[in-house]
């Protein structure tokens, strides 16, 4: 991971002549409007709304929470500024994280992260299964990207590393300060750093040029838990319209279909048994069947085996 130290405070000076928060697409403290709504957002699921965190989903199986912005974004460069905290009561096994979305549909669930697959834009992952899958080598926590054009399925048991334009491993889960992600779009450049300290630096994860997101897509976050789980609070999501130093008359950036010049190898998909994510896995299903068939088995021999123990009174 490379790490390219920034102080914040210095960032919000220098931001502030280049960047205006867009508040139809923030959401901050105190969150509720009138009743239960959100003002300008959608949230369903497992997601619940208190007066300090937005938790998608609580630490327990199966679960799957999301919130959408009910605007499209109209903006060419921007830049998101995510505070969250992932946490939860397991030591060793955990799971199985977050997503950060910027996408043509909203508010669908499916196996990504509580979301759907082959979405169209971008989708950035915090990933926190802790019994990874595939013959990668990075640790987790992980945090990677994928671009995609709605014909890139989101390979779990390969952990999407196939289909990213780019990941990094922070570890982010159960730390005492909540963590800051940026994710910055502009001039087709897409670049994601992170505060995990509570130290008001900024650290690179990644960088990635030649990439194309359009206009006119929707902002969301999505979490879910299978076998494994954890609380996925979301503390505060702003964004930022960044100045464009190009051509705004540039042909094709309203419309252009999402595409990066960037992708990791591709490699063969080999399905992993010992996947637990998104609920109860086929194999502990299989067990719990075997089960049941080798007890009805077992009371059927001993009844119809047994020896006839009236008749072996009478004969002695």
């Amino acid at each position: 991971m490379a790490f390219s130290s920034l102080l914040l405070p210095l960032l919000v000076i220098v931001a502030a002549e280049a960047q205006y928060l867009k508040r139809e697409y923030t959401l901050t403290k105190p969150y509720q409007g009138s009743g239960m709504d959100l003002p300008n957002w959608d949230f369903s699921g497992s997601t619940v709304v208190t007066n300090n965190y937005i938790r998608l989903t609580p630490d327990r199986q199966s679960k799957r929470g999301m919130l959408w912005n009910k605007i499209p974004a109209a903006i060419r460069n921007w830049e998101i500024q995510a505070q969250f905290k992932v946490h939860g009561q397991g030591k060793t096994l955990y799971g199985d994280g977050f997503a950060i979305w910027y996408t043509k549909d909203k508010s669908e669930f499916g196996d990504v992260f509580g979301s759907r697959d082959y979405f169209t834009g971008l989708g950035i992952f915090f990933d926190t299964y802790s019994n990874h899958n595939g013959e990668h080598a990075h640790p987790h926590p992980y945090v990677s990207a994928i671009v995609a054009n709605g014909s890139v399925h989101y390979d779990h048991d390969r952990d999407g590393t196939h289909s990213e334009v780019a990941g990094c491993h922070v570890q982010f889960r159960n730390l005492e300060e909540d963590t800051h992600a940026s994710i910055l779009y502009a001039d087709r450049t897409l670049t994601v750093n992170l505060d995990v300290d509570g130290n008001y630096e900024w650290q690179e994860c990644f960088r990635v040029e030649e990439v194309d997101l359009p206009a006119g897509y929707y902002f969301g976050v999505s979490a879910a838990t299978g076998d494994l789980a954890d609380n996925h609070d979301i503390i505060s999501f702003k964004v930022f319209e960044l100045e464009n130093k190009g051509d705004d008359s540039e042909d094709g950036w309203m419309t252009a279909a999402p595409a990066a010049a960037k992708h990791a190898a591709p490699r063969e998909h080999i399905s992993d048994p010992q996947s637990s994510r998104q609920g109860t896995s086929l194999w502990t299903v299989l067990f719990v069947v075997f089960l049941v068939v080798a007890l009805v088995c077992g009371v059927v021999v001993y009844f119809v085996f047994q020896p006839d123990r009236s008749r072996r009174q009478r004969l002695f």
